[in-house]
């Protein structure tokens, strides 16, 4: 990862529901709404670039809509912008941080004060390994998951990843509730995510809340 001038205390963020982003994850935005391409032209402007993805919560916020109190920051690496006026992004996660308050101002997007502290490890370089990651078994209960819902996989890049790229990419992609990407978010270590990932993939398959669960 590139290195990062000091991480600022006020960041702009993005309430997305179902979106996650994980640190040294990709994540591909679809930019259209007036005030999202304002932030965006606000971000590239900064030394950092920086946008903070959260998932909104039940409890009311500004426009009505909360924000979860963990959100993980992204970098802008990549944008394009579409013959009518709208913009491909993709962010790279940096960091997790903690909501500490929003922001009160003009601004037509939201902005937050936020903490980074807790959250060191996601900004190291080296990806994380998860030691008691049994891959076999991982990968005969997603081609389960897989074969329930009717979906393909490049099954050879699937065995070659590395742990944390498998597992967040999985935690990333798959069409889990708000909710539940939240908690694949908040998970304290590859190894809790990869838990709490085969948790859900489970339950979905015993047919539990489908509504809920996936949509």
């Amino acid at each position: 990862m590139k290195h990062l001038p000091d991480l600022p205390d006020v960041i702009p963020v993005f309430p997305l529901p179902g979106a996650l982003l994980l640190p040294r994850s990709r994540l591909p935005l679809h930019l259209f709404e007036p005030r999202y391409l304002q932030m965006l032209d606000d971000a590239l402007k900064t030394d950092t670039r920086l946008i903070g993805m959260v998932q909104p919560n039940a409890v009311p916020g500004r426009d009505g809509i909360g924000l979860q109190r963990i959100g993980c920051a992204g970098r802008i690496t990549q944008f394009s912008e579409t013959e009518d006026g709208r913009y491909m992004v993709t962010l790279s996660g940096v960091s997790r941080f903690r909501v500490q308050s929003e922001v009160e101002g003009f601004s037509p997007y939201r902005r937050c004060d936020v903490s980074w502290a807790g959250f060191e490890a996601d900004r190291r370089p080296a990806a994380e390994a998860d030691d008691t990651f049994n891959r076999g078994a991982f990968l005969a209960l997603l081609d389960r998951y897989f074969t329930a819902r009717d979906l393909s996989a490049d099954w050879d890049t699937l065995k070659e990843a590395e742990d944390e790229l498998l597992v967040n990419s999985l935690s990333m992609l798959l069409d889990f509730d708000p909710e539940d990407k939240q908690a694949l978010l908040e998970a304290p270590s590859l190894s809790t995510r990869r838990e709490t990932l085969v948790m859900l993939i489970e339950y979905a398959l015993r047919g539990g809340d489908d509504e809920g669960l996936m949509q």
